[in-house]
């Protein structure tokens, strides 16, 4: 499921403001992934919480790259 969700934003990379540059979305994307780690690991202990935050982290962040 990963893969395929990378393959389709790879597809849509231009629709989604992606489009100012593929250094400027790599390291928008890097900034969430990393976010998103962080809050894996504040919540390690407790399993379904950090699933939970870092997914949530990475819908929005990755949402909030696009659209913006």
């Amino acid at each position: 499921m990963r893969i395929g969700w990378l393959a389709w934003l790879v597809r849509h990379f231009d629709e989604y403001g992606y489009s100012q540059g593929l250094l400027r979305a790599s390291i928008g994307t890097l900034a969430v992934l990393v976010t998103a780690a962080l809050g894996w690991f504040a919540l390690h202990r407790n399993r379904p919480a950090a699933v939970a935050v870092s997914g949530l982290i990475c819908a929005l962040g990755i949402g909030w790259l696009a659209f913006h």
